[in-house]
């Protein structure tokens, strides 16, 4: 793997934005390459700080962590923008420079039935795609491009939270196919019910998610039976800007009137170690990314679900609806 910071692109942006000190966000993955950042920034003689807070992605924005540390500029690296923010935000995306020729050739077995293809791609991919579609297309496929609908930056661009781009193009396509990891593949199993391959260039894999995709709905479906089950019911919201999905206060109301006991909480990153505090919480609706509950399905002793099945909780939507409009 190697990546490409256009450092370039940085030092043309700054130069011309003018900051006096930023705070950078890193994901997880590149938080290594801090010293590299730095030297580059500090040679403009701007003040550098890094977040040490997670960054999963480009709805992890930090104002108030910047506005803390003194920063007038945060530089988020390896993903594109998300949502608008009222303090400055420069979004470097990041290029992954690999061979992507030997996964695409493998994948042309999994896809042999298929004539017309979905292709959705993680942002550090997207420079890599014009190539990508000749490839297939001069083996006989059709590709299509998911839309740029909810919180795509792009045509083709997928994240993990919501897969309104996919859902757009459904019914014009055979299967999907992700270039990602599992993380956007697993979620787009869940979102539409086309066949979906992972084309995962970092492990070299091809999968088709079929059997993924049943197993997480019989979790799906056994944690919202469990949350109807429950008599105390702890709702999450997070504080960062990015991660807010749902409306707190319908939910509140429609959980009360099932003679549910409801609490508000208020957290900066859901983890199982602060729900533990909650003892006495029989359940939890979490307001923050849906990929939470569903990833870290495994990782939580008691049922967590997300906004889309509390409507399915409180029968404001049907089991069948929302596996029809997608979990996520």
């Amino acid at each position: 793997m190697t990546l490409n910071f256009e450092l370039p692109k940085l030092v043309s942006e700054l130069k011309r934005l003018k900051p006096s000190k930023v705070l950078v966000q890193l994901p997880e993955g590149i938080k290594q390459n801090a010293f590299e950042i730095q030297k580059t920034i500090e040679s403009l003689k701007i003040k550098v700080i890094f977040s040490g807070e997670t960054c999963w992605g480009g709805c992890s924005i930090s104002p108030q962590e910047a506005k803390d540390v003194g920063a007038d500029l945060i530089v988020h690296f390896g993903h594109a923008k998300f949502i608008n923010s009222d303090f400055p935000i420069l979004y470097i995306e990041v290029k992954d420079e690999l061979d992507l020729k030997p996964i695409l050739e493998k994948s042309l077995e999994n896809i042999k039935d298929y004539k017309t293809l979905g292709l959705s791609f993680s942002i550090q991919h997207k420079h890599e795609i014009e190539g990508i579609i000749k490839f297939y297309e001069e083996n006989g496929k059709n590709i299509i491009l998911s839309a740029k609908k909810g919180y795509a930056a792009y045509e083709g661009h997928v994240v993990g939270c919501e897969f309104t781009g996919l859902k757009t193009i459904s019914k014009e396509v055979d299967a999907f196919l992700v270039l990602g990891n599992n993380f956007h593949s697993m979620g787009a199993s869940l979102a539409v019910e086309n066949p979906v391959i992972l084309l995962d260039v970092y492990n070299d894999k091809v999968t088709e998610m079929t059997g993924v995709r049943d197993k997480i709905l019989r979790q799906r479906i056994m944690s919202i039976e469990k949350f109807k089950e429950a008599k105390k019911i702890g709702i999450i919201t997070e504080i960062k800007p990015g991660q807010k999905f749902g409306v707190p206060k319908m939910i509140l109301e429609d959980l009360k009137k099932a003679g549910k006991e409801v609490i508000l909480i208020s957290m900066n990153e859901i983890s199982p170690d602060k729900l533990m505090n909650f003892y006495n919480v029989d359940a939890f609706l979490e307001l923050a990314c849906p990929r939470i509950a569903i990833d870290d399905f495994a990782k939580y002793p008691k049922p967590i679900i997300t906004y889309k099945e509390a409507l399915i909780a409180t029968g404001k939507r049907t089991l069948e609806e929302g596996i029809e409009k997608g979990l996520i």
